[in-house]
């Protein structure tokens, strides 16, 4: 399994940015995936969720109706729309895959977000 994100940056309050994973070694169609953000010094959190088919989507509720979840299974990436950025939005964001009970999940190296006031 390897996720390789990409798309992170240093923005202004308000901006967006599209964060994008790319996913290799596994069929990413039949995995449900996450991201899931590290701001400095605090532990993982969950952002958002997309299931298998794209079709169902969940999200933490601070970024509700500020972020969107998609996937496209044919070129076996998966994104994170951002916008309406705020400062608390700064953090390391990684995307994830359930590796089964027990198991710890897999994430890439991650894609650092900046957001200034």
């Amino acid at each position: 399994v390897q996720l390789v994100e990409s798309g992170g940056g240093l923005v202004q309050s308000g901006s967006s940015l599209r964060l994008s994973c790319a996913a290799s070694g596994f069929t990413l169609r039949y995995s449900l995936m996450k991201w899931v953000r590290q701001p400095p010094g605090k532990g993982l959190e969950w952002v958002a969720t997309i299931s298998s088919d794209g079709r169902t989507t969940l999200y933490t509720d601070s970024v509700q109706g500020r972020f969107t979840i998609s996937r496209d299974n044919a070129k076996n990436l998966v994104f994170l729309q951002m916008n309406s950025l705020i400062p608390n939005d700064t953090a390391t964001y990684y995307c994830e895959k359930n590796e089964g009970a027990g198991n710890p999940p897999s994430r890439g190296q991650g894609t650092q977000v900046t957001v200034s006031a």
